[in-house]
């Protein structure tokens, strides 16, 4: 009982303190799944967001609930999906009963510019940190480049991008493991 309570708080936690998306809660959640919990390692963690890319949904609750699953299977997940959500109820609830008001004020305005910046910084932190473990040779790099330069300049689904790559990465290991076996023989 007392790692669900943990898994709704810490979830809640970076449901509530994250502004941005999936993307932006990338820092908070190595930090707390990975880091100090260590529920997770660095590559799950990555499989966890590029799954919870191609699935329906929002990344975050995505991720939530694959760990939640991991954890503790179906009550895991329910609480760690319900964490990461309640504070997003409770805060456009409270925004949507004062929106008309809001969304005039000069200081608001200026402050969610702030927030904005704040979190490209942490998404590109997250992705700084990601590469130095994901891009481990110069397949990965071709990959990675590839990849970023079609998200930039065309209009593709994030979707269509890992599907593809995923097949193209089967491709490439197949062949290694074949050109190993054939090694082998000689």
């Amino acid at each position: 009982m007392k790692l669900l309570l943990d898994l709704f708080l810490i979830f809640a936690r970076v449901g509530g303190f994250t502004f941005g998306g999936g993307y932006a809660m990338l820092p908070m959640l190595q930090k707390e799944v990975v880091e100090r919990r260590k529920w997770a390692t660095h590559d799950e963690l990555m499989d966890y967001y590029a799954i919870g890319q191609c699935t329906p949904g929002i990344i975050a609750v995505n991720v939530a609930t694959f760990v939640g699953t991991k954890l503790c299977g179906f009550w895991g997940a329910l609480f760690a999906t319900l964490g990461v959500i309640t504070p997003s109820i409770i805060i456009i609830m409270i925004i949507a009963a004062f929106v008309s008001g809001f969304q005039d004020i000069e200081t608001v305005t200026h402050a969610f510019n702030g927030i904005r910046a704040a979190v490209v910084a942490l998404i590109l932190s997250s992705v700084i940190k990601l590469s130095k473990k994901s891009l481990v040779d110069k397949v990965t790099a071709v990959i990675f480049l590839s990849v970023a330069a079609l998200s930039f300049f065309t209009d593709l689904s994030p979707v269509l991008f890992i599907i593809v790559v995923a097949f193209i990465s089967l491709a490439i290991n197949m062949i290694k493991a074949r050109k190993m076996k054939g090694g082998e023989k000689k």
